[in-house]
């Protein structure tokens, strides 16, 4: 659980963070409610991820979530954290276009919801992106692997094995100046190599034990999310069905006029 003496969590303490071997912990959330429950249990970094295009909005990709959706989500987020980073994604289609279009975008984000920090997908073919950004001022996490992004040139959500190309893009975006880098979806000893050859902080999803962090969708981890379950996911509650019980519940004390009370009205 996070104390009042807690740090607040920037990229420069990432960094430190990394060097001294203290594991980063990363959970998405979309609204004020869950990134205050899980700023006060300490997790570091909160991203505002366009995995709410599945998990909130119920789409079958992340190709729909706009960048207005997105200021809107990352501004409630940014809200409720009191001491972890809050990270937003660049949604698609909205740095793609241009290193320019990008620093429009970034900017946007982080003037409108007062995050620290974009995420955008792309490992060489990005690098200008990252350093335009950088160089704007923007601190960026950047993204290699699976990049859900890209899902329909790659053909579905598959594991990605090519390492020269994993480790070619994981400098590339390093020597651009990302401050942390996601990998998802990958083999662990590519995700280890890639780990150990870079200055910057690793944060693994489906990329083993070996990264200097861990991120997991959070409806994911509760057991909110009953759709699609990836290999890589550890539910540590199954909520569904607490939440199914209890509106259950509730329409029956309504309907059988249990609830509410008369002690529970006014007078």
């Amino acid at each position: 659980m996070a104390t009042e003496n807690d740090p607040v969590v920037t990229p420069p303490l990432l960094s430190r963070w990394k060097r001294d071997g203290r594991k980063i912990t990363s959970l998405t959330a979309a609204d004020y409610t869950m990134a205050r429950l899980l700023d006060e249990a300490g997790i570091d970094v909160l991203l505002v991820g366009d995995s709410l295009g599945t998990v909130v909005q119920g789409h079958g990709t992340t190709l729909k979530v706009t960048l207005d959706q997105m200021v809107y989500h990352a501004e409630m987020v940014a809200r409720a954290a009191r001491r972890a980073l809050v990270v937003a994604d660049l949604p698609f289609g909205s740095y793609h276009e241009s290193p320019r279009q990008a620093v429009r975008s970034a900017c946007r984000l982080l003037k409108e919801t007062e995050c620290q920090a974009v995420k955008l997908e792309g490992g060489r073919r990005m690098a200008a992106t990252i350093r335009r950004l950088v160089e704007a001022d923007v601190p960026v996490m950047a993204h290699i692997g699976l990049t859900p992004q890209s899902v329909r040139h790659l053909g579905g959500y598959k594991v990605q094995r090519d390492a020269d190309a994993l480790l070619a893009d994981a400098h590339a975006v390093a020597e651009a100046g990302a401050f942390a880098l996601v990998i998802e979806c990958v083999p662990s000893e590519i995700a280890a190599t890639i780990s150990q050859a870079l200055a910057i902080p690793t944060i693994g999803i489906g990329a083993g034990p070996s990264c200097d962090g861990q991120v997991l969708v959070t409806h994911d981890l509760l057991g909110l999310f009953e759709g699609f379950r990836p290999k890589f996911v550890r539910r540590y509650a199954e909520l569904a069905s607490t939440v199914r019980e209890a509106a259950n519940r509730y329409a029956h004390d309504v309907q059988s006029s249990a609830f509410p009370s008369d002690e529970e009205g006014f007078r």
